[in-house]
């Protein structure tokens, strides 16, 4: 009788591992922004995973000792068990069509935000993910570097330690040409009374294991970096600049080899900087600027000018109006 109750025991626990699974599964197909996943495509991730979880064992793993299930790194964070990582593989393997049939969107209502870490990263302004892989993202913190998943938020490691000489993250951009290709601007743009600055620009090439700086030392507080979407070497940066005083090293940088060089393609003066920029991706020849004149005292934020206001180029960069 006592064996039997436990055997339900584990079964029961094994049930809600799956269901949490699944809730996490949800949260990592919102994160890039679901439009297409449809309630049935998340019933079946569900059912998948339960089902992992019932051929793997009663307890929900193939007989691994209790300690063996979950173990934590200072560095790292979570890591995974085998059930988790074979529900990755699976999820990673299934077909994109089979994952977002059309649904009526007002059927996402039920659906709610949940917070899945890491606990150590503090304040993010910087994220960015792989539209063909979505399981995969970076997020840059204000004060700990970038982050990566490729478990769609079960886990998260530290890849910048090591590489960066400072550690706030203002701007993530992964290349969609060739997702090796990261790029990386330094300095979070909300220029708090507690803000962080940066030390310019990194870039990776094999998906973050790795960084090198490429330049623009001097923005302090990088706000966006877009990538052409079909040439990973053409680069756009925009640069707040100096939070307690003028300086020339801010607006709208280009670069066409990949951040060797860097020319600068928008200033107004030396008090105001790029606070966001667009590129439409249907034609990247289009782009968007928004500046800021904004600077701060110990005391007080300073904001507004002449210098504010919204550009467009359509020639890449070259002209603006």
């Amino acid at each position: 009788m006592k064996n039997a109750v436990s055997a339900n025991v584990r079964t029961r626990r094994a049930r809600c591992l799956a269901l949490g699974l699944a809730t996490l599964t949800v949260i990592a197909i919102m994160t890039l922004g679901a439009a297409g996943h449809g309630t049935k495509a998340l019933a079946n991730d569900a059912d998948q995973i339960s089902s992992t979880a019932r051929n793997t064992g009663s307890d929900g793993f193939s007989a691994a000792p209790a300690q063996k299930l979950v173990a934590t790194s200072p560095r790292s964070g979570v890591r995974t068990g085998p059930a988790q990582k074979t529900m990755v593989s699976a999820r990673r393997a299934a077909p994109a069509s089979a994952l977002a049939p059309a649904v009526d969107p007002a059927l996402y209502s039920a659906l709610e935000w949940r917070l899945i870490g890491p606990f150590r990263g503090g304040r993010v302004t910087a994220v960015d993910g792989i539209p063909a892989d979505r399981l995969t993202y970076y997020f840059g913190a204000t004060g700990g570097g970038v982050w990566k998943t490729d478990d769609g938020g079960l886990s998260w490691r530290p890849i910048s330690d090591g590489f960066f000489k400072t550690g706030s993250v203002g701007a993530i951009a992964v290349a969609a040409a060739d997702p090796n290709v990261v790029y990386v601007g330094m300095g979070e743009a909300p220029i708090r009374g507690n803000v962080s600055h940066g030390d310019g620009m990194y870039k990776s090439t094999d998906a973050g294991k790795t960084w090198t700086p490429i330049g623009l030392r001097d923005t302090r507080q990088i706000s966006r970096v877009r990538v052409h979407p079909r040439d990973i070497d053409l680069v756009y940066v925009a640069a707040l600049g100096h939070v307690y005083g003028p300086n020339e090293e801010r607006g709208v940088f280009r670069s066409k080899d990949g951040g060797a060089t860097w020319e600068r393609v928008l200033y107004r003066n030396p008090r105001a900087g790029a606070i966001d920029l667009i590129l439409d991706p249907t034609n990247p020849r289009v782009l968007y600027a928004a500046f800021w004149e904004a600077w701060r005292t110990p005391y007080s934020l300073n904001s507004g000018g002449p210098g504010s206001g919204l550009f467009k180029s359509t020639d890449g960069g070259d002209t603006w109006t």
